[in-house]
């Protein structure tokens, strides 16, 4: 088949084109934005372009038949592309469904990572450990990562791993061998509008999954997993020799799946997971004290201070909040999620798929909770920013810049220049 991705850059369609071509169809596809996505992708042989006109799909399209358009939940119905595929008669469709397809046409068992935090991280870490016990593996991961792709299609694998995303309800559209849930709060108000929304979907994926291995403390919120689910508690936690209690936490999890599936002794697990490299954007070190993070939600703030401590006892945060929208269901969350930076620099907040009928929250809203407050810079991403961050890099003081928007993009190219 001949398949189209429309953001083809982003942390979900990024790792599936790459499972397309591996799978032997001819992939291409357009982003807006070039990213080390497109830059994988790209080294790997797949076209990318940055038209999404309309007129680089129709170009395709005349040069070899397009069957398929795929494209992200972020795509609005009238974005030219989607509808230019539309109007060319071409099979559109969600990324879920291709992977459905792959999954069912190559015979694969699903193994599917879900949760509010830690599904990259956690995902990454499985595909490492079954790569360091010799077990061929099948996988998808929103993000980069420096021992394989984000995504690829082993052919003699048993086994698909796959970050599943709640977003979108997308982790409703799969019936998982087994499940791993990382953890349970609540996110996505733009799709799930109250918590007990949320509950009520991983309810309803623990009931689509063959067996699953979750935390007893996430059923707090009502989550009610069948009887065929494995339940640790916080005493079961592995004490691996990796930085950050959460991390330790998920690859307990791992070690559980391991055990579950009949692979590995403990020991090489252990020693596994303990070598384990990381992903970008999970803490990634940039630099010299200079750490890059993804987080965006008050519990994967207080997880990730939480690990830089363990790494020095002198933090400043550089922090971008994620949605507007996501703001005014977060904001309670800002109290004492911060503690442990001694300095922080907030950001005005990163927009995207927004909800235009809700009042724009400033920093000293969102910060007005803080038990930390007084700590609290309001800055912007400029030369008076940076010159803060260097100083405190060269004064010995760890610094995490952390977001899911637009801050990675704006150090590494400070850092590139300063270099």
């Amino acid at each position: 088949m001949n398949i189209y991705f429309s953001g083809i850059g982003g942390v979900g369609l990024g790792p599936l084109a790459e499972i397309a071509r591996d799978a032997g169809h001819t992939v291409r596809g357009s982003d807006l934005h070039e990213s080390m996505t497109t830059d994988e992708l790209r080294r790997r042989g797949i076209s990318v372009s940055t038209d999404q006109s309309g007129s680089y799909l129709e170009y395709c399209h005349v040069q070899e038949r397009i069957d398929w358009f795929i494209y992200t939940a972020a795509l609005p119905e009238d974005h030219p592309e989607l509808v230019k595929a539309r109007e060319l008669g071409i099979y559109v469709a969600k990324r879920d469904e291709l992977i459905n397809h792959i999954i069912k046409e190559k015979n694969l068992k699903l193994i599917a990572v879900a949760g509010t935090h830690g599904k990259t991280t956690t995902t990454a870490m499985l595909v490492w450990t079954f790569r360091q016990l010799g077990i061929p593996v099948s996988f998808s991961v929103g993000s980069t990562m420096s021992f394989a792709p984000s995504g690829y299609l082993d052919p003699s694998a048993e086994y698909f791993v796959y970050e599943c995303d709640e977003y979108d309800r997308n982790f409703l559209r799969f019936t998982p061998d087994l499940s791993l849930i990382t953890s349970i709060d609540y996110d996505h108000p733009d799709t799930y509008p109250t918590q007990r929304d949320y509950a009520d979907a991983f309810t309803k994926f623990l009931g689509q999954s063959e067996h699953a291995i979750m935390w007893e403390r996430d059923t707090v919120i009502d989550v009610r997993p069948p009887r065929k689910t494995w339940r640790l508690h916080d005493p079961e936690v592995f004490d691996f020799k990796i930085p950050g209690a959460h991390n330790r936490a998920n690859a307990t999890l791992i070690a559980k799946a391991c055990e579950y599936l009949g692979v590995g002794d403990a020991v090489r697990i252990k020693t596994a997971v303990e070598s384990f490299p990381g992903t970008a954007r999970r803490f990634e070190k940039l630099a010299d004290n200079l750490y890059s993070d993804y987080g965006h939600h008050p519990v994967e703030i207080a997880a990730t201070l939480q690990l830089a401590r363990e790494v020095s006892p002198h933090i400043v945060l550089v922090y971008q909040p994620h949605q507007n929208t996501r703001q005014h269901q977060v904001r309670s969350g800002y109290t004492t999620c911060m503690e442990l930076a001694e300095e922080i620099f907030w950001l005005p907040t990163y927009k995207s798929r927004e909800d235009l009928n809700l009042p724009m929250l400033e920093p000293q809203e969102l910060t007005a909770r803080l038990t930390n407050r007084n700590v609290v810079t309001y800055s912007e991403m400029d030369d008076s920013l940076w010159e803060h961050i260097t100083w405190a890099r060269n004064n010995g003081k760890l610094v995490v810049c952390m977001g899911a928007g637009s801050i990675d993009a704006w150090v590494r190219e400070r850092l590139s220049q300063s270099q």
